[in-house]
């Protein structure tokens, strides 16, 4: 990988493997994987992966999540999404060095689909880290830093603001005021790299140098995109700042962001 995450020949490089686990992380990943294994088996399950700062090697002990994408053999049930609840509970009260967790449930149709290969397969084939059963990078392709790829994967921002913006009315405490700007600060700070991606000509999921890559090219907006980043690292309850991210940085962020790449394509 050189220092634009890039392979020899181009293609964006996988960015995370098991061997990058910090140490004080290992016991997590471990117990996810028993976990996983002992709830959903192998008639339910035909992979798992790790993605985020875990695998990547850059998590801070008391400060990153685990995230965890689950392939399913069929279309999740209710019962499968209650399963990945138990699991993220019981994982997160029994590790104080990880911050919450968070499991994905798709299907193996889904993320194979013709829809989902500049999305869910890139998400799979590059961001995610091989856990349990076979890989399903190998029946995808490699992926180019593409203003395709750019609008497959984040060109749907404008709905999602809306869902931001009810979200940001239910939250009535400090913790889900907290919750929902990590989340809010992580995914404007990725939107606002993936706009200039195909101009940089490479690929990132650092947070600080998302955000300063971005400020080469929009530097009037880039104190803004580092408070998303800072927010996606360490979550505030502050209504002023995600009313910021909300209601001025990510309205202007999904204007620009069709007018450059256009519009990701509608799912059923």
């Amino acid at each position: 990988m050189d220092e634009r995450g890039l392979d020899r020949d181009g293609t964006i490089a996988r960015e995370g493997a098991l061997d990058r686990v910090p140490a004080g992380f290992v016991p997590v990943v471990d117990a996810a994987r028993a976990h996983i294994t002992e709830t959903f088996g192998s008639t339910r399950l035909h992979s798992a992966y790790l993605y985020g700062s875990i695998p990547r090697g850059t998590a801070t002990p008391g400060v990153s999540d685990l995230d965890l994408q689950l392939a399913l053999h069929d279309e999740p049930t209710e019962a499968d999404h209650a399963d990945a609840k138990a699991i993220e509970a019981v994982l997160d009260r029994a590790f104080p060095q990880i911050d919450g967790v968070g499991i994905l449930l798709t299907s193996t149709r889904v993320l194979l689909s013709d829809l989902e290969r500049h999305d869910g397969g890139f998400f799979i084939a590059c961001l995610c880290t091989p856990l349990l059963g076979p890989d399903l990078a190998e029946q995808l392709p490699r992926y180019h830093p593409t203003a395709l790829l750019a609008r497959e994967t984040n060109g749907d921002l404008v709905r999602v603001l809306r869902h931001w913006r009810a979200k940001g009315a239910e939250a009535t405490t400090d913790a889900d005021r907290r919750t929902l700007s990590r989340l809010v600060g992580r995914r404007i700070v990725r939107t606002g790299f993936t706009l200039i991606m195909p101009r940089w000509g490479g690929w990132t999921s650092d947070l600080d140098q998302s955000a300063e890559l971005f400020g080469r090219y929009y530097p009037e907006r880039v104190e803004q995109m580092r408070v998303a980043a800072s927010i996606g690292r360490a979550p505030s309850p502050d209504p002023a700042v995600l009313g910021m991210l909300i209601n001025d940085l990510g309205p202007w962020l999904a204007a620009e962001y069709t007018a450059v790449h256009g519009e990701k394509a509608p799912r059923p």
